[in-house]
C-alpha cells in the first residue's frame, strides 16, 4: 500500500481515539473550552451516562458567527498563534483538535453568542460527513455545545463503553477534580434531569473551605493541614492530610500544575517521598495541592490526554516539593501533642435536614452535610416515634474566649448574678435549669461548666454521651442497629479463622449493622456499617472486632451485648470529639432525666470549689488595705 496523506474525516475520527476516550473525555474538554473563554457558570448536563446527550453550557465571550465553523475545523483555535505562545501556554487547551474529533464521532450543535452580536448562531456537525450548517438561535452571551449519541457512528467504540453509572462515575470525578482546580468558578452537574453536584463560586477561605470538604469529605477534613511554601518563583500552597488520615485507597490524590489537572509522576514521586515512614505500606496519602510556577518553566505538550507535564527544571521541582511536605509534616507531628485549635481556619455550615436528634449516628462535625448531600434517617426505632431537630451550630468563639468566660463566671457568686438580673433584662439569657441543673457555658469544647444544688461543677460530655450512647444501643440490641452503605466498599485480608467466624456470626454481625462479603482467597469486603461506625478506620477496626466476638463466644447473650455495645461507644464517641453549647445542653437535659443518679461519679461530674478563690480575693483586698 502506498504511503498517502489521510482524508480529513479519518484524520479526525484517528485523533477522536486521543481525545474521545469516554463520555468524561468529552466533557473534560468541553468544560476546559468554557473556562478558557472566561466563564465563571458552567452547567453540565448528562444523559444517559453520557452516551445520549452531553450538554454544556457557559457564561463565557462566546464566538463570534464568522468563527463558527473554524471553530470545528481541525487545528483551528484561539490560544496559540506562534511557537513563543507554545512555549508559554496559560489556557487550558491550545491543540485546537477537540470540537473537530468529537463532531466526528457523534452529532455536535455548537450555539454561541459575543457580547457584541445582537443574536446568536448555531453550528451543526454530524459524523463522517462533518459539513456545517449555520443558522440563527435564540441564546445569552456565552456557548452551548449538544454531544448527541456519542460513537453512533463507530460501534466498535460503543461497545466497549461501560454502564451507565460507570461512566457517570468518571463524570463525577473529573467533575470534583475541575470544582478543586476553579474556586471561581460555578459549577452544576446534572444527570437525567436531576442535580446531582453544585458548586458555587468560593472566593474567600471559608467558601473553599467549604467547597473542598463537600469534594473531599469529612475524615479528609479532620486531618487537612494547610501548607504553603515559596522558592523563587514557585509556589506550592494546597491541603494535605497528616498520617492518621491515610486511606486503604489512593482516591483523594488531586494535583495541579497552573490551574492544570495533573497525574505526574515526578510530583507524586515526591509526595510519596515526603511521607516516607509515615505511612504504612498499605495505606495512601491523601491530598490537594497545587503548583504555580513560570508558564515557559513547563511544557504541557507532552501528554495526549494532558495528564503529565515536563518541568525545565525536574529536579528542582521535585526536591522542593519534598522538602516543603516533608517540613510541614514532621512540625506538625511534633505540634500534635500541643494542639488547640482546629486544623481548618474555618467551620462550614450544616444544611437544615432532618437527623435524629441523639445517638443513632456517628457525631457529625459541621462539614458532614456538605459530604456527598448527605441525609440522616429520620427513623430511631422500628414502630417508634421519630426525634428530630432542627439545629443549626452557631459560630463558636474561639478557645480563649470560652476560658476567660469561663474564668469569669467562676468568680462571680451565682446569688450576685441572679440580683442583678432585674436591672438588665435585655443582657440575661437564663438558662432552663433540669432536675436543679443549669447549663452555663462551655470549657475547652469538651466540659460544660453547670450549676448543681447551688454549687458549680463540670461535666465530661464525652463520659456523658457515652453513658446515653450506650443504654441506647442495649435498647435497640434486640431489633439490630441500622445499616447504611458505603460510597467505596472496603476489601481488607483477615486470617482463615476470622474468615470462618465471619460467617458463623453473619447474624450477629448484621444485628451491629456490618454486612460482609468474600473477596476471594483471604480478602472480606466490607459493603454496609451501622452510622456510628462510618467516620472510623474500618481495616483497622473490623479484625480488632471480630477477635473480640471469637473471644466471647462462651459467654451468654446478654453479656456479649454489653461488651460489644461498650465497644461501639469506644470507637464512635473519640475522646477528643468537641461539643458546641446546644449539644451539650442537651446532653445534660437527657443525663438529668434518665441518668441523674450518674451525675454523683466523679469521674463524669466533678465539683468546682471557689474557697480558694475567695481566699486569694480576700488576701489582695487586706493587703491594699481595702
Amino acid at each position: 500500500m502506498p504511503i498517502r496523506i489521510l482524508p480529513p474525516i479519518l484524520a479526525n475520527q484517528i485523533a477522536a481515539g486521543e481525545v474521545v476516550e469516554r463520555p468524561s473525555s468529552v466533557v473534560k474538554e468541553l468544560v476546559e473550552n468554557s473556562l478558557d473563554a472566561g466563564a465563571d457558570r458552567v452547567e453540565i448536563d448528562i444523559d444517559k451516562g453520557g452516551a445520549k446527550l452531553i450538554r454544556i453550557r457557559d457564561n463565557g465571550c462566546g464566538v463570534a458567527k464568522d468563527e463558527l465553523v473554524l471553530a470545528l475545523s481541525r487545528h483551528a483555535t484561539s490560544k496559540v498563534a506562534t511557537l513563543d505562545d507554545l512555549e508559554g501556554i496559560n489556557s487550558l487547551g491550545f491543540r485546537g483538535e477537540a470540537l473537530a474529533s468529537i463532531s466526528s464521532v457523534s452529532r455536535l450543535t455548537f450555539t454561541s453568542r459575543t457580547a457584541e452580536q445582537s443574536e446568536a448562531w448555531q453550528a451543526q456537525a454530524e459524523g463522517r460527513e462533518m459539513s456545517v450548517t449555520i443558522k440563527p438561535a435564540a441564546h445569552p452571551v456565552g456557548t452551548t455545545v449538544e454531544v448527541v449519541d456519542l460513537f453512533f457512528n463507530t460501534p466498535a467504540r460503543r461497545k466497549f463503553m461501560r454502564s451507565e453509572k460507570t461512566e457517570f462515575a468518571h463524570i463525577d470525578e473529573l467533575v470534583r477534580r475541575i470544582a478543586l482546580s476553579r474556586f471561581d468558578a460555578t459549577l452544576i452537574l446534572r444527570h437525567n434531569g436531576k442535580v446531582v453536584r453544585q458548586y458555587k463560586a468560593a472566593n474567600t477561605v471559608p467558601e473553599q473551605e467549604r467547597r473542598l470538604a463537600a469534594v473531599c469529605g469529612t475524615p479528609f477534613m479532620h486531618h487537612a493541614l494547610a501548607v504553603e511554601s515559596e522558592h523563587s518563583d514557585v509556589r506550592l500552597w494546597g491541603w494535605l492530610a497528616m498520617p492518621e488520615g491515610a486511606r486503604p485507597q489512593n482516591d483523594l490524590q488531586y494535583t495541579y500544575v497552573n490551574g492544570r489537572m495533573m497525574r505526574d509522576k515526578l510530583i507524586n514521586h515526591a509526595i510519596r517521598q515526603a511521607y516516607d515512614e509515615l505511612l504504612p505500606p498499605d495505606r495512601f496519602a491523601a491530598y490537594v495541592l497545587y503548583i504555580e510556577l513560570d508558564p515557559r518553566q513547563v511544557d504541557v505538550n507532552v501528554h495526549p490526554a494532558k495528564h503529565e507535564v515536563r518541568f525545565h527544571q525536574a529536579r528542582l521541582i521535585h526536591d522542593f516539593i519534598f522538602q516543603a511536605l516533608f517540613t510541614a509534616l514532621r512540625r506538625e507531628g511534633v505540634n500534635a501533642a500541643h494542639q488547640e485549635e482546629p486544623l481548618a481556619d474555618t467551620l462550614v455550615e450544616l444544611p437544615v435536614s432532618p437527623q435524629i436528634e441523639y445517638p443513632g449516628q456517628a457525631p457529625r462535625t459541621e462539614w458532614y452535610g456538605a459530604e456527598h448531600s448527605y441525609r440522616a434517617p429520620a427513623q430511631v426505632r422500628e414502630g417508634g416515634a421519630a426525634r428530630t431537630s432542627n439545629y443549626q451550630p452557631p459560630e463558636q468563639p474561639s478557645r480563649e474566649a470560652m476560658r476567660g468566660m469561663g474564668a469569669l463566671l467562676t468568680t462571680l457568686p451565682i446569688a450576685t448574678a441572679a440580683a442583678i438580673a432585674p436591672a438588665h433584662p435585655a443582657a440575661t439569657v437564663p438558662q432552663p435549669k433540669q432536675g436543679g441543673c443549669r447549663a452555663l457555658t462551655l470549657v475547652e469544647q469538651a466540659y460544660l461548666l453547670i450549676e448543681r444544688d447551688n454549687q458549680l461543677a463540670l461535666l465530661s460530655l464525652v463520659r456523658a454521651e457515652r453513658v446515653l450512647l450506650r443504654s441506647w444501643l442495649l435498647d435497640a440490641w434486640g431489633q439490630g442497629l441500622a445499616a447504611q452503605p458505603l460510597l467505596l466498599p472496603v476489601s481488607f485480608k483477615l486470617p482463615k479463622n476470622l474468615i470462618a467466624l465471619v460467617t458463623e456470626q453473619e447474624r450477629l454481625l448484621k444485628r451491629i449493622g456490618l454486612e460482609l462479603k468474600s473477596g476471594g482467597r483471604d480478602t472480606m469486603i466490607l459493603t454496609r456499617v451501622p452510622a456510628l461506625l462510618r467516620q472510623t478506620d474500618l481495616v483497622r477496626l473490623l479484625p480488632e472486632l471480630l477477635q473480640i466476638i471469637e473471644g466471647g463466644s462462651d459467654s451468654d447473650a446478654g453479656q456479649q451485648a454489653e461488651v460489644l455495645c461498650q465497644w461501639l461507644v469506644d470507637q464512635g464517641i473519640s475522646r477528643e470529639k468537641i461539643y458546641d453549647f446546644s449539644t451539650a445542653s442537651r446532653l445534660l437535659t437527657e443525663l438529668v432525666a434518665d441518668f441523674n443518679d450518674q451525675l454523683a461519679d466523679i469521674r463524669m461530674v466533678r465539683p468546682l470549689s471557689l474557697a480558694t478563690v475567695l481566699e486569694e480575693f480576700a488576701q489582695s483586698d487586706c493587703a491594699e488595705g481595702v
